[in-house]
C-alpha cells in the first residue's frame, strides 16, 4: 500500500462521525451523494450548511463550532479559497482531521494543518478512497 493510502486508511479507522462543510440538499450533487453513500456505510454525517436546516435525516450546523458534540472528521465541499478558514475552524473547535475533497487544493490549509499536528487530506474522494480501503478498514 503507498503511503497516501496508508495515512487515508488510517483516518478512516479513526472516524465515526464526519461533518460535511457544503453539504447540499439537492440530489444528484457530489456534495449530496457523497456524504449519502458515507451515510448509507456506516459514518455518522453532521451537515454544515448555513442554508438549511437538516440534510439526510440531520440537523444541519451553520458553523462547525455551533456542532455540540464529537466530530472525528471535516470532510470539505467548499472553493479551495475557504479551505485555510474551514482548516482553523476544525482545529478550533479541536477536530484533528480535514479532508478536502477531489479538485480542491489548499498549500496554505495544508501547511496550517501540518504546523498544527493535524491529518489533511486534499484533493482526494473520501468516498473513492473508502472504497479502495473497505476491506482493510
Amino acid at each position: 500500500m503507498d503511503e497516501q493510502l496508508e495515512k487515508e486508511a488510517i483516518i478512516l479507522r479513526g472516524t465515526k462521525t464526519i461533518a460535511v462543510v457544503g453539504c447540499s440538499r439537492e440530489e444528484g450533487k457530489p456534495s449530496h451523494d457523497i456524504p449519502a453513500y458515507m451515510q448509507s456505510v456506516g459514518f455518522r454525517i453532521v451537515p454544515v450548511n448555513p442554508s438549511a436546516d437538516t440534510i439526510l435525516g440531520e440537523k444541519c450546523y451553520k458553523q462547525i463550532k455551533e456542532i455540540p458534540f464529537k466530530v472525528d472528521l471535516v470532510d470539505v465541499f467548499r472553493p479551495a479559497r475557504e479551505a485555510l478558514t474551514v482548516t482553523k475552524e476544525a482545529y478550533e473547535a479541536g477536530i484533528q482531521r480535514v479532508w478536502l475533497q477531489l479538485g480542491i487544493y489548499s498549500k496554505e490549509a495544508e501547511d496550517f494543518a501540518m504546523s498544527n499536528g493535524m491529518d489533511f487530506v486534499m484533493d482526494r474522494c473520501i468516498m473513492v478512497e473508502y472504497n479502495k480501503l473497505k476491506d482493510i478498514l
